[in-house]
Parts: C-alpha cells; sequence; structure tokens
C-alpha cells in the first residue's frame, strides 16, 4: 500500500513538473517560431538555396534535433556561420542535388565524431579564432545582402578583372545598379533596420520580437505599395513553393543524388561542413549553459549524434545543413523556457506555418530578411568587437584579425587555417618564454642564481633554457628547482643534466631539487574521464 502510495506521490510531481514548465515552454516556443522564420528564410537566401529548403531545416532542427539532444535550451536551425560554405558548396557541386548528398555524409561524420566521443573537439581551437571566423562572416552577410536590400538582386560586387575591359563591366554594373534600386525595398530596410535597433530597448512593446515586427512591417508596405509605380517585383518577394494535396506536398522535398557518392570535392564538402558546424555547436552549447538560470550542462557527444542525425534528415528532405543557434537560443532563454518542449514546439509551429499559411510567407519582401541578415552581420562583427580584442594584447588580437581578413578574402576554412596557424605561433611563443622564473641573490662575491620550472615544461621550452643557461656567467651557483613541474620533456631533462655534468668547468655548481630522471604525462582519473565522455 505504501508502495503504491510513493509510486502516485512521484506521479503527482512529474506531472505538476511538466504542467508548470509548460506553462513556460509553449508561449517560449512561439517567440522562438517568430524569430526563426524570417531567420530560416534569410540564411536560406543568403545561402543561394530555395527558401524552402531554409523552412525544413528549422523544422528539422526543431523537432528531430530538439527531441534527440541533452540540451534544454539550446534552439538547432539552419546557421548564418554556415551561408559562405553553402553558397560556395553549391556552385562548385555542380547542383543542389549533389550539395545534399554532402550534407546527409557530413550528417554521418558528426555521428561518428559523436560515438567516438570527440565532444571536446572544440576545446583545441582558440577563441580569438573562432570570433575572428564570426566577424568575417558578419562581414560576408554585410557584403552579400546590400543589393537584396536596395532590391537589386545581380551580384556586381563578385565582378572578376582588374583590366580596362573589366573595370568597364564593373562600372557599367555599378551604374545599373544604382538605376535599378527599387525605392520601396530601400524604404522597407531602412525601417526594418531602425526597427531591429530601437524596438527591443521599448519594454512595454519588447513582448513581440523585433524581426516578427520588421515582417508585419514589409508585408504591409508590400501591400500599401502594389497599385502603385513603386510596387515590389515579384523577383523581389519570398517564393516557397505551393500545395493544394498530399501528393504535391511531397514533391516539394528533394533527394541527394547518391550517384555522386565517389567524388573526392563532396566528400571534402562534407567534412568541412561536419567540422564548422560541430564546432559552431559545441560553442553555441557553452553559450546556451552559460545562460541557463538552472545551469544545466549539455553533454557534447550526444549533441553531436543528435545534430548528425538532423543533419542527414535535413539532407534526406532538401534542407539545409543546421547547428545549434545563438540567436534563436538566447531568444529562448530571456523568453523564459524551460525544457527543449520549447524547442519541439517550434518545430512543430513551423511545420504547421508551412502547411496552412504558405501564401502569407510568399507576402514577405526579401528587403525584410537582406534587414534581418545585415543586423545579424553588424553584431557579429559591430567595431566594440575589435576594440574588445585589440585591448586582450596582440597573441589575441593578431590571429582575430587575421582570421577576419583571410575568412572575406578566401573562404570559411581556408581563413581558419590561416589564423590557426597564426594562433599555434604566438602559442608557441608564450610556451617557450614561460617554461620557469628566476631569482637572482648575491652573497659576497658569489651569485646565487635560483631557477623554478613552471608546472609543464615541455620540449617547446628547450631552446629559452638551453639560451638562459648559457647566459649565465662563471663562478655562479645555480639552483634548478622541479617542485612544481607535473611533468618535464625528456630533451629538457637531458639539457639540464648535461649542463650540470659541465658546468663544472666554468666555476659553475649546479644543484637539482625535486627533479626525478624521468617523468610519466599525467593521467586523467577515471571518474574524471567517464564524466568526460558522457
Amino acid at each position: 500500500m505504501g508502495n503504491e502510495n510513493s509510486t502516485s506521490s512521484r506521479f503527482e510531481v512529474k506531472k505538476y513538473i511538466l504542467k508548470k514548465n509548460l506553462k513556460k515552454d509553449l508561449p517560449s516556443s512561439v517567440v522562438v517560431f517568430l524569430v526563426a522564420l524570417p531567420l530560416c528564410l534569410g540564411i536560406a537566401l543568403a545561402s543561394g538555396a530555395p527558401l524552402f529548403a531554409g523552412l525544413i531545416a528549422g523544422i528539422v532542427g526543431g523537432i528531430v534535433v530538439g527531441f534527440l539532444s541533452g540540451s534544454q535550451l539550446s534552439v538547432s536551425g539552419p546557421a548564418a556561420g554556415l551561408t559562405a560554405i553553402v553558397l560556395g558548396a553549391i556552385a562548385s557541386l555542380g547542383n543542389y542535388q549533389v550539395f545534399l548528398l554532402a550534407l546527409v555524409l557530413a550528417g554521418v561524420l558528426q555521428l561518428v565524431l559523436g560515438l567516438i566521443k570527440a565532444g571536446t573537439i572544440g576545446n583545441y581551437f582558440p577563441s580569438s579564432v573562432i570570433t575572428g571566423m564570426l566577424a568575417g562572416i558578419g562581414l560576408l552577410l554585410i557584403r552579400k545582402q546590400l543589393s537584396h536590400a536596395v532590391g537589386y538582386d545581380k551580384d556586381y560586387f563578385l565582378d572578376e578583372g582588374i583590366s580596362e575591359k573589366g573595370a568597364e563591366n564593373a562600372m557599367s554594373a555599378i551604374g545599373n545598379a544604382l538605376n535599378s534600386i527599387s525605392l520601396t525595398a530601400t524604404v522597407i530596410s531602412v525601417l526594418s533596420l531602425l526597427t531591429l535597433i530601437y524596438w527591443p530597448k521599448i519594454k512595454k512593446l519588447n513582448v513581440v520580437p523585433a524581426p516578427f515586427v520588421v515582417v508585419a512591417l514589409g508585408i504591409t508596405l508590400a501591400i500599401v505599395s502594389k497599385n502603385t509605380n513603386y510596387a515590389l517585383a515579384q523577383e523581389h518577394m519570398v517564393n516557397i513553393p505551393m500545395f493544394s494535396g498530399w501528393q504535391e506536398f511531397k514533391g516539394l522535398f528533394t533527394a541527394p543524388d547518391f550517384s555522386a557518392v565517389g567524388r573526392w570535392d563532396v566528400w571534402v564538402v562534407a567534412a568541412t561542413i561536419a567540422v564548422v558546424a560541430s564546432l559552431e555547436t559545441l560553442l553555441g552549447i557553452e553559450a546556451v549553459d552559460k545562460m541557463d538560470p538552472i545551469k544545466r550542462v549539455t553533454p557534447t557527444n550526444r549533441e553531436l549524434i543528435a545534430q548528425g542525425l538532423g543533419n542527414i534528415t535535413s539532407g534526406m528532405l532538401g534542407g539545409l545543413p543546421m547547428t545549434s543557434v545563438i540567436v534563436r537560443s538566447s531568444a529562448n532563454v530571456n523568453a523564459g523556457a524551460r525544457t527543449k518542449m520549447s524547442a519541439i514546439f517550434h518545430g512543430l509551429l513551423l511545420l504547421l506555418s508551412l502547411i496552412l499559411i504558405p501564401g502569407i510567407i510568399n507576402m514577405i519582401p526579401l528587403a525584410c530578411l537582406a534587414a534581418i541578415l545585415l543586423f545579424t552581420g553588424y553584431k557579429l562583427t559591430k567595431i566594440s568587437l575589435f576594440k574588445d580584442m585589440y585591448q586582450k594584447g596582440w597573441d589575441q588580437f593578431i590571429p582575430f584579425l587575421v582570421t577576419v581578413l583571410a575568412v572575406v578574402l578566401t573562404d570559411l576554412l581556408k581563413g581558419v587555417a590561416i589564423g590557426m596557424a597564426f594562433s599555434i605561433f604566438y602559442l608557441l611563443r608564450t610556451n617557450m618564454r614561460n617554461p620557469f622564473f628566476y631569482k637572482v641573490q648575491e652573497e659576497g662575491n658569489k651569485k646565487n642564481i635560483r631557477i623554478k620550472l613552471a608546472e609543464e615544461v615541455s620540449f617547446l621550452n628547450k631552446a629559452a633554457i638551453q639560451v638562459l643557461l648559457t647566459g649565465i656567467p662563471k663562478e655562479t651557483n645555480v639552483i634548478i628547482d622541479g617542485s612544481n613541474a607535473r611533468y618535464i620533456d625528456p630533451d629538457v631533462l637531458e639539457t639540464i643534466f648535461n649542463y650540470k655534468h659541465n658546468a663544472y668547468t666554468k666555476g659553475i655548481i649546479v644543484t637539482l631539487e625535486h627533479i626525478k630522471s624521468n617523468y610519466v604525462v599525467p593521467k586523467l582519473n577515471n571518474k574524471i574521464v567517464e564524466e568526460i565522455n558522457k
């Protein structure tokens, strides 16, 4: 009888908690849906993919990844950070179906990363490089969306060639662009940007997300201008497919082209998407966990598995790649969400909007989405970010700035690789300079030098130690103290022992304190390892 009462009591408690959480999760899911809808469309636009693909990724990110993920507050969907990769990949692979195959393979690679417990991979990329990558993406977003913002959709910014003929073509293209600017699109973009900047500052109005207000404003202005000389052309409007039945609905989805599975360039794109999407996800959930009022910790390996299955599903249906996205996740946290049900409900709302109101979605001007992406790009690359990185010192600022420039001038993968090279250079330089500290004491005519080694002394420190020891003057007492050292590289030990052996020829007396003949790399406690691998 007692057991039955106990079971009943636990059931009532769970029911109460679920009901209490739903009161928070349902309103939060509406807020996230209103933020996600224009972002899904805008990111698809920036990626050069069908707008329908952005909605598919948002739906899968909400429902599939939301269900499988261990994160309670993270929201997944198409990410601005992948637009440059997707845009270039679609062009280089030849068609969208081959790109979808690369996305499916990227999901498989993410799944493997999760299964081999590579969830800590994000810890090996310096924050200066990641920040630089995001800032570079911000600049690319701004550059790409300026033409949409003014209603001129030919990307004359990318014209190549600096010969006379090329310059003439570029100048004529710019002239044509200025003549083709749409006044209505420009007004919508300017008003949208002002709304995105100032709407959140008005507390009473902040209940309604600014991106939703931007969409409503854009639709209204497009309708008002419809029967005038300033009406927006159809190519300046969102255009997702309409359907009238189940068969037509099924026909909207695009399948991957599996015949290209043997192509090397497909695997390169897949690996690129897998690595960048995994990094962005791991950084995103780390940020979301910090915002969580309850301070829950997301299991990183499970997150990679969830993202992998999500990208496989999205690729099979014709969608875009996805990650855990900080904009939607922060909106979820700020709206008061408590569990993953908010993310799942937002995915369901996206699905219902696609089924029930595609006509209303097609009334949204592209200028609205361009304004949202311009604002997103600005937040990723605002001037204060450059100031903050500069104040952190050259070892942070130079890799950051190099990464920004490399991403803008080459592509995302090369940009991160170049930034990593500069970051590694500064890391090596810092390690070489900081293997020890030393103290000089004078007693009569003799000098006593105490060299205290750092906690970790690697082979990178060998040159610096050798230079220091070589420069010690004759007739000196030298004490090399290893009491703090948990590990000293064999090359460094050999240098120290050789110096002790030969120093007497210069009248130098060397004393070694707490230095062993060999060291073993310290291992993590098994319990810690198990906790990390969860």
